[in-house]
C-alpha cells in the first residue's frame, strides 16, 4: 500500500505546479503532469508527460536518456524503435523504451481524430528528455 501511494504522489502529487507547463509545436502538445526526484534512485528524477498528437501528426526521430513507459490513452498511435517492424498501439496499450532507443516512427495514424500518450520518464535529473536524431541511424 505504502508503494503504490508513493507512485500516486510521485505522479501527481506536485501536479498543481506543472499543470500549466506545456508545449505546442507542429501539430503536437507536450504537458508535463509531474516531476519529482527519486529518493531511492539517486541523481534520477519520474516525470510524467502527456503528448497529445493532432490527425496524421508525426513526431521526428528522437531518443531519450532515461528509461520511458508509453501508455496511449486514446486513439491509435504507430511507434517504430530502433529496428523493430512498426507496431500500432490502441488505447490501453503500452510500450517501454529503453535509454538510447532510437525512436524512428511515433504517428498518429488516424485522419480525424487525436491521439494521447502518457509517457513516464525515469531519467538523469536535469537531461533532456527528448533528444532529436537523425531517423536513419
Amino acid at each position: 500500500m505504502k508503494l503504490v501511494a508513493l507512485i500516486m504522489f510521485a505522479l501527481f502529487g506536485l501536479r498543481s505546479h506543472y499543470a500549466t507547463a506545456h508545449d505546442v509545436n507542429h501539430g503536437v502538445e507536450r504537458k508535463i503532469l509531474s516531476s519529482s526526484a527519486l529518493q531511492n534512485i539517486p541523481g534520477h528524477s519520474l516525470t510524467a508527460v502527456t503528448v497529445e498528437l493532432q490527425p496524421g501528426i508525426s513526431v521526428p526521430a528522437h531518443k531519450h536518456e532515461g528509461f520511458v513507459f508509453a501508455y496511449v490513452i486514446s486513439g491509435e498511435v504507430k511507434s517504430q524503435l530502433n529496428q523493430e517492424a512498426a507496431k500500432v498501439y490502441r488505447a490501453g496499450q503500452s510500450w517501454i523504451e529503453k535509454p538510447g532507443d532510437q525512436h524512428s516512427i511515433t504517428m498518429n495514424i488516424s485522419n480525424t481524430e487525436n491521439a494521447k500518450l502518457l509517457a513516464v520518464f525515469v531519467a538523469p535529473t536535469g537531461a533532456a528528455l527528448t533528444t532529436p536524431t537523425s531517423a536513419d541511424r
